[in-house]
């Protein structure tokens, strides 16, 4: 078993560790947990709006449905056509985190609605970012919503849409082997089919008019409609991570899909930071006696954790079902590599197994993880039954993030 590396620590806010503080060191352990218990379910109650806003024809609301993890025919999600089908802000819960939001709003620069009052009709400050998107240019009218959101201090994010329909449209100029097929006729084009030059040329062309416009330091991602693994949505998924403010970037991590590695790594940290209360909260609100263990635990609020876990890496039969789906892979294929149980399978009994599993030695760590200060009463004999919980938690988080990094490599082949 590895030691407890000083990155793993509780990142708790300050207030809510002078709470911890203080009831640990008066000995009251269930007072401690109680403080861990809400600082936990404040977390998961955190809202994150975000705001998705773009021409009709766009494909905006298919961004809406994709971000959700949804299909344009799967059940609650937004309306999509070729004309401007949102007249108003539509509200779209995630379908497993309902705390986070996301927004379909009315395009830009219709009649109905004015570039000059667009902001205040949306009803502005009610959005924690937003996403302005175009499968053309971005027109004048982007460019002033984009520098009214600038100017009121927000955070936006351009979106070049259905670059697939470019790729295919630009390969009809190329013969099978990739070699155009007017070579005396004047063009632009390279000799060789380069998806990556016509990438290159799209994201450059928007970020050029965009800058002509007068905005600053402009981000452009370019996406497919129908496959979010590729082209630029990892790395538009870990940009949104970055520049969200900390206390919401669980909330955003755990609604993401799983398509690329780095947002896996940066979910995994994050949920790494509730290992600790989670312990504490198992050691001292509803504990008992664990039969061959000198380990006090709330064994169903530990269950709970775990299926939380494997929901949140996407390790449950419908979340691997509809992935199989979307990747057009057999789910054998993708349970092929899962070496942990999935949510269904969690139980008590498999908890109990967990637990001895990791019960032996982790006694030794009980200090790292009262460390932050003297320990008295109570605490100090619930110390390893609180090391015992931490170390099954981490190493449960640990396997689990590893499955769903093998399962992403399987559907990307």
């Amino acid at each position: 078993m590895a030691g407890l590396d000083a990155k793993e620590l509780p990142k708790i806010p300050e207030e809510d560790m002078e709470a911890l503080k203080a009831a640990v060191g008066e000995g009251n352990l269930t007072k401690a947990a109680a403080k861990a218990k809400e600082a936990l379910e404040l977390n998961d109650k955190i809202p994150l709006n975000i705001a998705v806003t773009g021409e009709s024809g766009s494909g905006k609301s298919s961004f809406v449905n994709a971000i959700r993890g949804l299909e344009d025919t799967d059940k609650d999600a937004s309306e999509t056509g070729v004309n401007e089908m949102t007249m108003k802000p539509n509200a779209y819960p995630h379908p497993t985190y309902p705390n986070v939001i996301v927004w379909d709003l009315p395009g830009i620069g219709t009649p109905e609605f004015k570039s000059d009052t667009y902001l205040k009709d949306m009803k502005f400050n009610h959005y924690d970012f937003f996403i302005i998107i175009s499968c053309t240019r971005f027109k004048s009218h982007d460019i002033q919503l984009a520098q009214e959101i600038q100017r009121q201090g927000k955070k936006f994010y351009f979106v070049r849409s259905k670059v697939d329909a470019d790729l295919t449209n630009e390969k009809r100029h190329y013969d099978e082997e990739g070699i155009l097929k007017q070579r005396d006729a004047p063009t632009k084009r390279p000799y060789h089919y380069s998806e990556s030059v016509i990438l290159d040329n799209i994201r450059e062309k928007c970020i050029e008019s965009l800058k002509r416009g007068g905005v600053a330091s402009p981000q452009v991602f370019l996406l497919s409609r129908w496959d979010l693994g590729k082209y630029d949505f990892p790395k538009l998924q870990e940009t949104l991570v970055d520049e969200l403010p900390s206390h919401k970037r669980l909330a955003l991590l755990r609604s993401l899909s799983n398509v690329s590695k780095e947002t896996l790594q940066k979910k995994k940290e994050q949920l790494q930071t509730q290992i600790y209360l989670k312990s504490l909260v198992s050691c001292g609100v509803a504990a008992l006696p664990i039969p061959g263990l000198s380990t006090v635990c709330d064994i169903a609020m530990l269950v709970t954790s775990l299926k939380e876990y494997c929901r949140d890496f996407g390790l449950s039969e419908n979340a691997l079902a509809t992935l199989a789906r979307q990747a057009n892979k057999p789910i054998e294929e993708l349970k092929a590599v899962i070496k942990s149980p999935l949510s269904e399978e969690i139980t008590k009994d498999l908890a109990f197994k967990l637990l001895t599993k990791y019960a032996t030695g982790a006694v030794k760590y009980s200090t790292y993880l009262f460390g932050f200060v003297p320990v008295v009463g109570s605490v100090v004999s619930a110390a390893g039954s609180l090391s015992t919980t931490y170390f099954m938690l981490k190493n449960f988080l640990d396997d689990v993030a590893a499955d769903a990094v093998r399962v992403l490599e399987v559907t990307m082949k």
